[in-house]
């Protein structure tokens, strides 16, 4: 039999699993993480048909409930399936549902947690915990691609197996899960936005050209016009998605040397609030001139015809911790993750 789960495409916590036929509950609180007010803490009941592929939506809150933008109806009941999007409360907080085939009914359990720990130097950058893992080749058939890892298939196989598929993904990681409907969260005919799988902030985008673009340093004049599209599409993204978008700072960028193919935009909020962001590899590489804003980027491609690189811009993955609000120089990742809680919006 399939299992259901539900999917923030948020990418704020792992995935819900929905037991056959069986009535759950959500609304505001820590399974959701959704804390605004005018979500009832029972906001809707939901019943999964896994063997029909469909769940039943059921408004129990006040404030709207929606699938698809189609307002469900305090009392009311609705069913949706695979490709469709629940909005929690007022077009808020959207989820997508994945039925999957149980790849272990004993030995296996959704949502089972991976470690964050690097696989190398080089992917440790871009290395992130369990709750955003997007499936390669084998998991394409047996894991939804957003939102987390929902099977431990990973786990049962040997590991030579697991580090396999780990290098394979991190070498066709962007271009698979552009291409994959539930990671989308906006397409037109010149981008893709998806969540940043492994997001170093609370809300963290990656905006991706459908021209195949390998990195900065293939990037031309004539590219222009699209990274300005790109960061128009952020901007979009940014208002739409995040409630907070009048209060909280966002910056919009690329890492120098990033450490994946394909040229891909960071759209990123500054709280610097997950815990994926576990060392000082992944702080500096958004808080130093490792971190090039995008404006700087078109500004070089218009002037010189192309990107330049500093010499020496790897080295600033080992400066030494400091608040990229107010200066403060910190020893440890606990130490300033505590210290950026004066900063809740990223801004002095």
């Amino acid at each position: 039999m399939s299992i259901c789960l539900l999917i923030s495409k948020n990418g704020k916590h792992k995935p819900i699993h929905l037991p056959h036929l069986q009535t759950v509950i959500l609304g505001r609180g820590p399974e959701t993480t959704i804390k605004d007010k005018k979500c009832s803490r029972e906001q809707v009941e939901l019943k999964a048909d896994c063997n029909k592929g469909y769940i039943s939506v059921k408004q129990l809150g006040v404030n709207p409930t929606s699938v698809d933008s189609e307002v469900v109806g305090k009392g009311n009941q609705v069913g949706m399936r695979s490709g469709q999007q629940l909005h929690m409360v007022n077009e808020l907080y959207p989820y997508t549902v994945c039925f999957k085939e149980d790849p272990s009914n004993s030995q296996s359990s959704v949502g089972t947690k991976r470690p964050c720990g690097p696989a190398s130097e080089e992917r440790e950058l871009h290395r992130e915990p369990h709750g955003h893992k997007v499936p390669r080749k084998t998991e394409d058939s047996t894991q939804c691609k957003h939102g987390g890892s929902t099977s431990t298939n990973t786990r049962s196989e040997p590991q030579t197996t697991e580090k396999t598929e780990t290098l394979g993904y991190w070498s066709q990681g962007l271009k698979a899960s552009m291409e994959d409907p539930k990671m989308q969260v906006y397409k037109d005919d010149r981008v893709v936005v998806i969540m940043d799988k492994y997001p170093k902030a609370h809300y963290h985008w990656l905006v991706l050209p459908w021209e195949s673009i390998p990195s900065l340093k293939t990037l031309r004049r004539e590219h222009c016009d699209l990274l300005r599209h790109m960061n128009q599409v952020a901007d979009r993204i940014v208002q739409q998605q995040c409630p907070d978008a009048g209060l909280l700072h966002f910056r919009q960028g690329y890492h120098a040397i990033p450490s994946m193919s394909h040229v891909h935009l960071h759209v990123i909020s500054q709280d610097f609030d997950s815990p994926c962001l576990k060392n000082k590899k992944h702080w500096n590489s958004f808080t130093t001139d490792y971190f090039i804003e995008s404006q700087e980027v078109i500004q070089m491609l218009e002037k010189d015809g192309k990107v330049t690189v500093k010499e020496g811009t790897n080295e600033l993955l080992k400066l030494p911790l400091c608040c990229h609000v107010c200066g403060m120089a910190l020893s440890t990742i606990p130490q300033l993750k505590e210290h950026l809680k004066s900063h809740p919006y990223g801004r002095l």
